[in-house]
């Protein structure tokens, strides 16, 4: 289980190693430099590695802003799968991922600016 160390607009820190572009973690690796098909619109594409994965859960990061989308089609992809989706803005999501990924199989995608 990879833990967050700390965020701030732009930069998060995830055991001592800071990344500076949009993420997703995975439990015991991080994937930097993930981009999604359109930009802050997250579609059920963006989230098929993760998927395979088979996570309980994935917390997703929306921006210091809120402003990435989760679209209803992707919500309605992640359930099928019978996986629970939480969306927040990013520091919310990264403390929400904090507290659950020693209990539960959690992925974390963050979105780290706006």
């Amino acid at each position: 289980m990879m833990k967050i160390d700390s965020y701030q607009s732009g930069e998060i820190v995830i055991e001592g190693r800071r990344y500076t572009s949009d993420l997703i973690i995975f439990p015991h690796r991080v994937e930097s430099n993930w981009w999604r098909m359109r930009g802050h619109q997250l579609l059920p594409q963006d989230l098929e590695e993760v998927v395979r994965q088979r996570p309980e859960m994935i917390i997703v990061g929306t921006g210091e802003s809120d402003r990435m989308k989760v679209l209803p089609e992707t919500k309605q992809y992640v359930q099928q799968q019978g996986i629970e989706l939480i969306a927040q803005a990013t520091d919310q999501a990264c403390q929400t991922y904090n507290q659950l990924c020693s209990s539960r199989k959690v992925v974390g995608v963050f979105h780290l600016a706006c």
